[in-house]
């Protein structure tokens, strides 16, 4: 008679635990983003009063006699399918059509990526999120007020003077990328003088050496004329740590005598190199590709569109298996699979970036292939500098998952279907509590049997 008592108990516990669940539902109604949970009941421990049998050829078989105590919690899962889009009017909220996260975390952890093997395991220190309530602050990254959104950063354009080489299927002026997972920024700005001829054309190459050799007097005979403007710098890969884009804002070393100083030309000692650290440059109209996840906007500047950077995301193996963190962030921890970064769109190639034939990920590095590398010394685009990243250390195509800007992801709590759900969990844990009575009932019966 007790055990109907504890399996009545069981079930108290159980309703009480998936009320939890379904409160936390109707909490999050308006949570953006927000994934709704579910709870999975399973049956408890039983007794097994008779064994069953087969039967035999004179006596007919049995069934087993079992009696069940109760109820346990299963599993609360969560249903990371997407959910429906809601307006909001800024250019930089995001939402994610589709499966994969935004990769989000401080401005150090690019500093520890090197594409050696060791940055496989470094990518679960990424935090996942849907909520792409983002924006570019004061300090010119874009963030959500919390962490910073990572992705691919513009390096420059095709037909440039560090780009001057056109490969096939590209123009001047398309955006190059860099291979480098970091925190999305604007990118810095200088002043610069340019030289126009009398049509008002501007000088290049050797024109423009020529101009810059002559005295005020003969630029002026020939009606040449210098105009300050800004020009927009990029972030540049190199080594030993200059041009480095995990640098808080980009800038180049001076030598004593004010010429650009490169990984290659700066001397080991005995010359003093100043850094000259950019402006950030300030941007206005800015939007966000649907099918690629490119960040453009107009410089102020110089008024010219610029390309900042390129959305990641982060795929996993089992959506449903990743593990919340709260304030709408979730884990790549075990159970989620391989955490994968994409681009989103046709592919990487149609963003300049080179490393698309294999996946970045935590979980599929060989042991002994390749050697550490300073991520991504090359410019990416050029097949030639491509380093020699770890197999499994690369990046691939997001596949069907497109960015809707201008918008946020509702809740996915169906407010109609939870109050369904607590009348049954309030019906349920009420009938567990008239078998305690009705139990207690008959206990008080056989004490007092014999009065």
């Amino acid at each position: 008679m007790t055990g109907a008592m504890y399996a009545a108990i069981a079930g108290l516990r159980t309703h009480m635990q998936n009320l939890n669940v379904i409160g936390n539902n109707v909490a999050n109604v308006n949570t953006q983003s927000y994934k709704s949970a579910r709870s999975v009941f399973k049956t408890a421990i039983y007794t097994t009063m008779s064994g069953g049998s087969d039967g035999t050829q004179v006596v007919g078989g049995a069934n087993p006699s079992q009696i069940g105590y109760g109820s346990n919690m299963s599993s609360v899962g969560i249903d990371m399918s997407t959910g429906n889009y809601a307006v909001t009017g800024n250019a930089t909220d995001m939402m994610l059509d589709g499966d994969g996260f935004f990769l989000m975390g401080n401005k150090d952890i690019a500093d520890t990526f090197n594409g050696s093997n060791g940055d496989v395991s470094k990518l679960t220190s990424l935090t996942l999120t849907r909520l792409g309530n983002f924006g570019f602050k004061a300090d010119g990254y874009l963030t959500n007020d919390d962490l910073c959104v990572y992705g691919f950063m513009c390096i420059g354009v095709y037909g440039d003077a560090n780009h001057e080489d056109i490969p096939a299927g590209k123009k001047a002026g398309d955006p190059i990328f860099s291979d480098q997972l970091v925190p999305i920024r604007f990118p810095g700005v200088r002043t610069v003088e340019k030289y126009y001829n009398e049509e008002g054309e501007e000088l290049t190459g050797a024109e423009l050496t020529a101009a810059k050799a002559m005295t005020a007097d003969q630029r002026a005979a020939q009606g040449i004329t210098i105009e300050e403007a800004g020009e927009i710098m990029y972030a540049t890969t190199g080594t030993n740590g200059i041009g480095r884009l995990q640098d808080a804002y980009y800038y180049e070393y001076k030598d004593e005598n004010g010429n650009t100083v490169t990984s290659e030309t700066r001397p080991e000692n005995g010359t003093d190199i100043t850094q000259v650290l950019y402006d950030k440059a300030q941007f206005t109209g800015i939007t966000v590709d649907q099918k690629t996840g490119l960040i453009t906007g107009t410089s102020n500047e110089t008024n010219e569109v610029v390309t900042i950077g390129c959305i990641a995301v982060g795929q996993v193996t089992n959506p449903n298996g990743v593990t919340q963190i709260g304030n709408s962030y979730y884990n790549a921890g075990a159970g989620s699979g391989d955490l994968t970064i994409s681009v989103l769109g046709g592919g990487a190639s149609d963003l300049g970036i080179n490393y698309v034939n294999g996946e970045l990920t935590r979980a599929r590095a060989q042991a002994n292939a390749g050697d550490n590398n300073q991520g991504g010394n090359g410019n990416a685009g050029d097949a030639a500098a491509e380093p020699d990243y770890a197999e499994g250390m690369r990046i691939r195509n997001g596949g069907k998952t497109t960015i809707l800007s201008n918008g946020l992801e509702m809740s996915k709590t169906d407010l109609a279907q939870e109050i369904s759900n607590m009348i049954l969990t309030q019906r349920g844990y009420q009938a567990n509590t008239r078998i305690i009575t009705v139990t207690d009932s008959m206990l008080e019966e056989l004490v007092n049997m014999k009065r």
